[in-house]
Order: C-alpha cells, then structure tokens, then sequence
C-alpha cells in the first residue's frame, strides 16, 4: 500500500476514534440527548450489528462481524495497490479507514459508537459517525466512478 494511502487511513482512524471518545464523555456518560439543530442531534447508541443494528446481539456476532470486515479490508487493499485511478485509490482509503475504525470499537466496546443523528422531512437516519460518513463517500465515490468513469480493460 502507498504511504500517502496507509498515512491517510491512519488520520481517518485517529480522527474517528476522537470524536467518539468526546462523544462517549458528552453523550454516553451519561446518557444524554443533544439537540443541535431541529434537524440534528447527538445521541448515544451502541450498535452491536451492521447497518441498522442487524446481526446484533451475541458475542460470537461481534467476532463473525470482526473477521469479515478485516476480511473485506485485506480484499480492498490489494484492490488499493493495483488500482491506477486516483479517484478509486481515494475512495478505497476512505473505505479501508472507516471500516478499520469501527473495528477498532468492535475490539475495543464489543460494539461500534454512533452518534450523529438526522431527521427531517418525517425521515429519520438511523444513528452513525464520522467512519460511516467515510465508507459511504468512499463507496459512493466507487459507485460513480463505476456508472460514469472512463472504461478500463478488464486484465
């Protein structure tokens, strides 16, 4: 992996893992409710699953749920070093850091800290943080390079 690439991933982590320490003191402890907009607030939540909290719940889940994200990390990796594309080396980083982070809190808490919370219009986002903002700017990034990029030949 590129240096800039394991650099950066390493600032995504550090990043993710601080705003969930202040967090855990502003919010979790104890658990409180902030709202900072009419359409945003901080909230605590443990999310033992994957999206939505699916898959939560025993202990096994939360090692299962370990292994298969370092599982899909070592794959985008290798992706990262024989990808040519600036865009998707961009967007496998962000997607390698956000999922290294929240494993780091599967270790760590048994269970991965959300806390941005959005809702407006009647439609209510389930609770999430700065790592899941990375991976899904880095799969939206993939997604669009995929639909509207320039074709590549397969090797």
């Amino acid at each position: 992996m590129p240096r800039w690439a394991m650099l950066f991933v390493v600032v995504l982590i550090a990043v993710d893992q601080v705003s969930k320490r202040v967090m855990l003191g502003l919010v979790f402890d104890p658990p409180s409710i902030i709202s900072v907009t009419s359409f945003f607030n901080l909230v605590p939540v443990w999310n033992r699953g994957i999206s939505f909290g699916l898959l939560g719940g025993a202990e096994t889940s939360r090692w299962i749920l370990v292994a298969l994200a370092l599982a899909i990390v070592v794959f985008l990796v290798i992706w990262l070093v024989r990808s040519g594309q600036g865009i998707v080396r961009f967007a496998l980083v962000l997607v390698i850091g956000g999922a290294l982070s929240n494993v780091v809190d599967r270790v760590v808490y048994g269970a991965v800290v959300d806390f941005i919370d959005i809702h407006a219009f009647g439609w209510h986002w389930p609770a999430f943080n700065v790592a899941d903002m990375t991976i899904v700017l880095g799969t939206a990034m993939l997604l669009y390079d995929g639909l509207f990029g320039s074709p590549r030949s397969l090797k």
